[in-house]
């Protein structure tokens, strides 16, 4: 439904013809209600954030967890959860370092950047300068590596460890079996996610300045940015580091094994801390880092040849969410997965690390990171409770028949006649008590606060939109199935 086709906005639409042909449990017999969920804050409230997401990892099985969030260049929240090893009860501290995966790729794309800048280098070099013998050497740039642009085939487009990455490789050989095959695509005519380039851009680092890429990051990065808990592709069982676990057809969390030496490089080598990252993050956003003109090139989205964008930068994802342009990417290896983000414009960022396959909690960031940059459109600061307190309510007294006027608008009074009013409670009062009002996806619209809520009863979930006006009168309510 068009928003054009709800005006006038004061005229409530309740969906009546709910399913209540189901059996239900008698009230006596059924066993006493869990108590509700915390629910996703509507604010950046530290408090109500971390017994948010301590629920939601708890809910998902995750082993161990690291968080921080920074708004305007200060700390706003850091906290960690669960375990760093199920073998040790080693919890998870701040300087605990997780596998950040693909994450790595910005890493390696500013490394670049900075030997470009050095002269040692150019991004628009072709890759038959640094290795003549892969496949299309000469029609493949180091900037296409870069953006997954070239065409090579990924080494590792499974989301887990095949028999192949058990026994370990060398680089160059990993390169001989994936880089010397016939491309998927012409290069620059389509986007597709490549692990195998970005080693290629490894070994051309590594060529290029004469040692490991290990020390290059260390040397021009890690050191200079005092990212002391962070390294690239540490030894299995290295101190400080966080133990990475799978969960297999919702079982019980268990070891994950470690992909075996050579096959991470750098498409994703770096293990790191929600500290550590926060201030790779904020020297991002503030330039300290790259030049203006390099900063332009790592974070300008590419373009295909027949002209379409790609929201891809070199080794990070760009886009628009609430008017602010967002530098993201996520990061998965074996027993790992993880979430990064920054707001350059007002130097912001959301970090999520979890040592747990499993549990999908890439969602729990993506929320976190919408209450970081706001709703691009006005929402009024509203009197009374808050907007999930306001909808149980409602629907409690719609179930009782007994509906309170002066807590709604005008129209929506009116509305609400006392005929409406008993067939409402007729339909709605079969579903029994509800268990939990869930509030989220606030945002303005007329002036007036909207707000999604959830109702969860025994028997499912009913979706309502509510709107309020400043002075907390509630001027429409939209019930649905979820």
């Amino acid at each position: 439904m068009s928003e054009r086709a709800r005006i006038p906005f004061l005229i409530v639409s309740l969906v009546l013809g709910l399913a209540l042909g189901c059996a239900r449990t008698p009230a006596s017999t059924r066993a006493p209600a869990e108590p509700p969920a915390p629910a996703l804050p509507t604010t950046l409230d530290p408090t109500a954030i971390d017994e948010y997401v301590g629920a939601q990892l708890e809910s998902r099985a995750i082993v161990g967890a690291s968080l921080a969030i920074v708004r305007n260049g200060e700390l706003v929240l850091e906290r960690t959860y669960g375990e760093a090893s199920m073998r040790t009860h080693a919890p998870v501290g701040p300087d605990v370092a997780f596998a950040i995966g693909s994450i790595s790729k910005q890493f390696v794309c500013v490394a670049a950047l900075m030997l470009e800048e050095d002269g040692k280098l150019s991004l628009d070099d072709e890759v038959a300068k640094y290795f003549p013998e892969l496949t299309r050497a000469a029609d493949i740039t180091l900037d296409d590596l870069g953006s997954h642009l070239s065409g090579y085939p990924d080494f590792y487009p499974l989301d887990f460890i095949d028999r192949r990455m058990r026994t370990p490789i060398e680089p160059d050989e990993l390169l001989r079996r994936y880089a010397m095959v016939p491309l998927e695509f012409e290069p620059r005519t389509r986007w597709s996610y490549s692990n195998t380039g970005f080693i290629v851009l490894g070994r051309v680092l590594e060529k290029v300045a004469g040692g490991p890429l290990r020390a290059l990051l260390a040397e021009r990065v890690f050191t200079k940015l005092g990212m002391t808990h962070t390294s690239f592709d540490p030894p299995l069982g290295a101190p400080g580091l966080a133990e990475g676990y799978i969960s297999i057809a919702l079982g019980e969390p268990e070891p994950a094994p470690r992909e075996a030496e050579g096959w991470i490089h750098a498409a994703g080598g770096v293990y790191s801390t929600t500290r550590d990252l926060m201030r790779w993050n904020l020297a991002l956003a503030g330039g300290e880092l790259l030049s203006e003109e390099s900063m332009k090139r790592l974070t300008t989205p590419r373009t295909l040849a027949d002209g379409r964008s790609t929201d891809y930068g070199c080794g990070i994802g760009v886009r628009r969410m609430g008017g602010e342009i967002v530098l993201s990417h996520t990061g998965g290896v074996s027993g790992f997965q993880a979430y990064n983000a920054v707001v350059p414009r007002t130097r912001s960022a959301v970090t999520l690390l979890v040592n747990t396959e499993g549990g999908s909690p890439g969602d729990i960031h993506q929320q976190l990171l919408g209450l970081l940059v706001g709703p691009i459109t006005h929402v009024p600061d509203v009197q009374g409770p808050p907007a999930d307190e306001v909808a149980l309510e409602l629907l409690r007294q719609l179930q009782r028949g007994e509906l309170d006027r002066s807590k709604l608008g005008e129209e929506l009074g009116a509305f609400y006649d006392d005929a409406r009013v008993r067939a409402a409670a007729e339909r709605l009062r079969t579903r029994g008590e509800p268990i939990a009002a869930e509030a989220s996806e606030r945002r303005g619209r007329g002036g007036m606060e909207v707000t999604t809520i959830r109702f969860t009863f025994a028997d499912g979930v009913v979706k309502a939109v509510m709107y309020r006006s400043a002075d907390g009168l509630v001027q429409e309510l939209l019930l649905l199935h979820d």
